[in-house]
């Protein structure tokens, strides 16, 4: 079977958790290869709801493993606590099913610590992080300033490259931002104690990943974020910090070797984006607030309300062209089913000229969105299994959307729940 990655194609938010727990049943190997605890990926199924911020979302899956790549921003207390929630609902985690590369970097406490400080620094510039250190920490990775996971297993080793590093982040806690600085006592106490509760989870991942490929074993890939969050073709500076494009995937995941076959683009129905930036299809008021509570649009990591607005086709085409998608699952058209009139971002405006190409980031702030509107079809589409029980007009809008970003839908999701989905092919 072909390796696939699964993807978000817009600002993130897209439904990528529910697709992978929906698809892992036919994968052997889940793996998360890049980001932190900054965003969630809500999941429903026999177990209950969930909003998963490091682990694989193809932890509910018996028989399936699950890894951490080196490309993830590893906070260890963040990942036990969120191991402790999903075990406190009837899912077993084990050493067994979860595999963390010994070269994933840590995230520090005093990674938390910068980023909430700078963004306070910033005020009313400030990029809209979550706070979880994620900046620090990939600031501190590429000046190669991080600790392995590996490197827990040898307690004295570990603690004189933890103090080198203390010593010098201190400088920029107490110098820079007049803060108080992290004591030795506290970060050993800290690495002992979630270090020693996740060693035995810690391997050469990368070893396991090319046994298990020669053995014929399938591969899911699992990106947070998406296409427009990313740090090289995102819309900087409003983008995380790591890659979430699908050509990263073996890099992060610890296999660069890996041949991705099939990217699937998950895409919501309408816009969704949390956080700050340009959002040129953003809609405002009652409409907007109308449409977010349709679609509970609220962080699940900060549970922050998301801007929403109508399905941007410019930038949606731009987001599949990015990850290379060869196909698209479609999430929460269900969403839209009071709507007698839904209105569809078109094409842009910029400097009195329409377009059709996603802009330089910093032409976005002068864009406006052209907008026209297709039929509603005023129904409950959340039982339909079947693509030819959808209503005409719900048809209609998918195939509106597939022609116009060129790459075909797939999965059309109708609700929440893990058998809530239409497969077209």
């Amino acid at each position: 079977m072909k390796h696939c990655a699964i993807v978000g194609i817009n600002w993130g938010d897209e439904g990528k958790g529910r697709m992978v727990d929906l698809l892992t049943e036919k994968y052997d190997v889940v793996i998360r290869y890049q980001g932190g605890g900054n965003a969630g990926h809500t999941v429903v199924n026999e177990f209950g709801k969930f909003a998963l911020h490091l682990l694989p979302s193809g932890i509910f899956r018996r028989g399936v493993l699950n890894i951490l790549g080196n490309g993830v921003a590893l906070d260890l207390e963040n990942l036990w606590t969120e191991m402790e929630q999903v075990r406190s609902q009837g899912v077993d985690i084990t050493p067994e099913m979860l595999k963390i590369s010994d070269r994933a970097s840590l995230l520090l406490p005093w990674h938390r610590m910068l980023d909430g400080l700078e963004e306070a620094r910033l005020k009313d510039r400030a990029y809209g992080s979550t706070k979880q250190g994620i900046a620090p920490f990939y600031s501190d990775k590429y000046q190669k300033k991080t600790l392995l996971a590996g490197e827990l297993f040898d307690r004295e080793a570990l603690r004189a490259h933890a103090l080198q590093l203390l010593e010098w982040k201190n400088l920029t806690l107490t110098g820079v931002y007049g803060a108080e600085p992290v004591s030795p006592d506290s970060l050993m106490a800290w690495l002992d104690d979630f270090g020693e509760k996740l060693k035995p989870y810690i391997c050469d991942t990368s070893k396991l990943l090319r046994e298990a490929q020669n053995a014929g074993k399938s591969f899911l890939f699992e990106a947070q974020l998406g296409a427009l969050r990313d740090l090289d073709y995102g819309i900087v500076p409003y983008t995380t910090s790591s890659n979430t494009l699908a050509a990263y995937a073996p890099v992060g995941s610890g296999l660069p070797e890996a041949r991705i076959g099939e990217v699937i683009g998950v895409v919501k129905a309408y816009s969704t984006c949390v956080g700050e930036g340009p959002f040129v299809c953003e809609m405002f008021g009652e409409e907007a607030e109308r449409l977010r509570k349709a679609g509970a649009e609220y962080g699940a990591k900060t549970g922050r309300p998301r801007r929403v607005g109508p399905i941007d086709l410019v930038a949606t085409r731009y987001g599949v062209r990015m990850q290379a998608a060869t196909g698209i699952a479609l999430t929460k058209l269900d969403v839209l089913s009071d709507l007698k009139e839904i209105p569809v971002c078109t094409r842009y405006l910029l400097d009195g000229q329409e377009t059709d190409d996603f802009p330089f980031p910093t032409l976005l702030d002068r864009c406006r969105p052209v907008l026209t509107s297709v039929p509603g079809w005023q129904q409950d589409i959340s039982g339909f299994r079947r693509w030819e029980d959808l209503p005409a007009e719900a048809r209609s809008y998918v195939e509106m959307i597939e022609k116009a970003v060129g790459c075909p839908i797939s999965y059309v999701s109708v609700g929440p729940e893990r058998d809530a989905y239409i497969f077209r092919g």
